[in-house]
């Protein structure tokens, strides 16, 4: 257990794992608050893969964002409810004429958790200076450093400091765009307009924690947290266990004045298989089960998509999901980079009987473009896209040099397991492909993190990947196809386009569209890029993701968005 906590907190942590550990232990009373909401508990829930990494610039995968965000907070955050942005340590914003300044006004009283990287081990307060410092960071070639993308070409002097910095150059006063006024004052300013910026704002990117803590920790700030958020991190066992205490010095009240958060902690639990964690749910030992296992549908759900007998008793939550499942291409390959191999792929592939065997129903067949449904204000029927159709996918095939498979060499599939439902996908497409191309696909599964690097370093040619939006826009989709997101060499990864995509025309209509301020124009533009990425067939869509979820009866508060975006801070239990 990696922890830089002194031995009280140590045997604290023990403690308190042990009273968390079991759903037929005796629970502890709780406390009522104002409005009728009740105080204590610990959230347990599950992951069937293990986080990368828990430093909010590294974050570039949901397992760590959805503990992150317990840990730490930025300027703005998303609403759960609703999903739209909102005050979060910026009490208020102020915006020009222009559409290119911002300046937040920071909230007072907010004071990081404590940590021994202080003296005294005794947190201090949050001032604007701090956000300075991280965000300055963010515009900082760091290995530790994915975000940079979000801010390359919109905040003014980040892409000349970036590149200044690359050059081994000493930029003088800092990223220009990113000012301290006073110390509850910051003031950011854009190159032009850009319609998504406070979204943006809202990622773990740009989340503040103190420079002490780099400073202390160095490399291993990958794994030790100091954030403000309502939890901290109390301990950790690698594929095992995270537990996250509440944070007593919290800044937030609810609407009645009670202080947040209402639960004494977090407890996040790495089982791989997803019928396990079921099984776990059932007993009582797991508060949420987060996607039902395809084999098990039948069972829970009736045929209007319900639950059924014992699973009556459960809360049942179910919505689209803003995220789609897919495979991608590693378009320098030699293999893959012909484009009549790739629409061959998208044209062999039957969707809709994917999704009702294999998936059991948990999504949508990805029959229009790689921007899933449900996007606020995208009319997704702009966009044409794959259907499943034999003679083209057989003509494609002979059009790249390989009639009816004749010549083409074997590929492997690389996968993650999931908790096993990604298996089961990868066997049917497996299948489509060998029946319908006469080609050889093996499947080859390797754990998260592994995964994740070979993506994107390129060390596979054929991959399996989901992307779930990390706020509600579409720019946050085509993102992973902008050309300056692929780096010079394959030394450096390519997190935000790990195909490797490059298509000019792409890249001028993607930033053309970004800073085009009016909704209904922006998103036609967007439709045009989705089109593009079909007539190109950089990746092979599957389908679109439904969020499906059961809670126990006593949950109260944790709402159920697009995004599968979590906050713990407002969830009670009423027992």
């Amino acid at each position: 257990m990696r922890t830089a906590f002194p031995f009280g907190h140590i045997l604290f942590a023990i403690i308190f794992l042990a009273s968390c550990s079991g759903g037929r232990q005796k629970q502890q009373e709780q406390r009522e608050g104002k409005g009728g909401i009740k105080y204590g508990g610990v959230f347990r829930y599950n992951e069937t893969e293990f986080f990368k990494s828990l430093y909010p610039l590294s974050i570039t995968e949901v397992v760590g964002h959805r503990i992150t965000t317990q840990i730490y907070e930025g300027l703005v955050r998303l609403n759960p409810k609703d999903l739209t942005v909102e005050p979060q340590l910026a009490k208020s914003w102020d915006v020009d004429s222009t559409a290119t300044v911002y300046t937040f006004h920071l909230r007072k009283g907010v004071f990081f958790h404590d940590d021994p990287c202080f003296p005294n081990g005794k947190g201090r307060e949050v001032t604007a200076p701090d956000f300075e410092y991280c965000l300055t960071l963010l515009c900082t070639p760091d290995s530790k450093n994915n975000g940079f993308s979000f801010f390359r070409d919109i905040v003014k002097g980040a892409t000349a400091y970036y590149e200044a910095l690359q050059n081994k150059q000493s930029p003088e006063g800092g990223v220009a765009g990113i000012q301290v006024l006073n110390d509850s004052t910051l003031q950011v300013t854009l190159q032009q307009p850009t319609a998504d910026f406070l979204e943006r704002m809202a990622l773990p990117f740009t989340a503040v924690f103190p420079k002490e803590a780099v400073d202390y920790y160095k490399n291993d700030i990958l794994r030790h947290t100091v954030g403000t958020g309502p939890f901290y991190l109390k301990a950790m066992k690698d594929n095992e266990t995270v537990i996250l205490a509440r944070n007593e010095q919290y800044w937030g009240k609810d609407e009645f004045g009670n202080q947040l958060p209402y639960l004494d902690g977090v407890k996040v639990s790495f089982i791989k298989e997803d019928k396990t964690d079921m099984l776990e749910f059932l007993k009582g030992n797991f508060d949420m089960k987060y996607r039902l296992p395809f084999d098990m549908i039948d069972d829970i759900l009736d045929e209007n998509n319900q639950p059924k007998g014992e699973y009556k008793k459960y809360i049942f939550q179910n919505k689209p999901e803003l995220s789609n499942q897919f495979y991608g291409f590693l378009i320098p390959d030699k293999t893959f980079g012909n484009k009549n191999v790739r629409l061959a792929f998208n044209y062999a592939i039957d969707r809709t009987k994917i999704v009702d065997y294999s998936a059991k129903g948990e999504g949508t067949p990805a029959i229009y473009g790689f921007v899933p449904l449900g996007m606020p204000g995208y009319d997704n029927t702009l966009v044409k896209g794959y259907t499943f159709d034999l003679k083209k996918a057989k003509d494609y095939m002979a059009k790249a040099g390989y009639p009816n498979g004749k010549g083409f060499p074997k590929v492997t599939l690389e996968i993650n397991s999931g908790g096993g439902r990604n298996e089961k996908i990868a066997e049917a497409v497996q299948k489509m492909l060998m029946d319908n191309l006469n080609i050889q696909v093996d499947i080859s599964q390797v754990v998260w993190a592994q995964h994740t690097n070979n993506v994107e370093t390129g060390k596979t040619n054929f991959w399996r990947f989901g992307w779930v939006a990390d706020y509600p826009d579409p720019d946050n989709f085509l993102n992973l196809f902008y050309g300056k997101n692929v780096p010079k060499t394959f030394d450096e990864a390519s997190y935000m386009n790990p195909t490797r995509y490059v298509n000019p025309q792409f890249d001028a209509l993607f930033e053309k569209a970004i800073t085009t301020i009016n909704a209904e124009a922006r998103n036609k533009l967007y439709a045009q890029l989705d089109q593009m990425i079909i007539d190109d067939a950089p990746v092979l869509l599957i389908y679109f993701s439904v969020n499906r979820r059961l809670l126990q009866p006593y949950v109260r508060n944790f709402d159920n968005n697009p995004m599968e975006y979590r906050s713990f801070r407002e969830v009670w239990f009423d027992k």
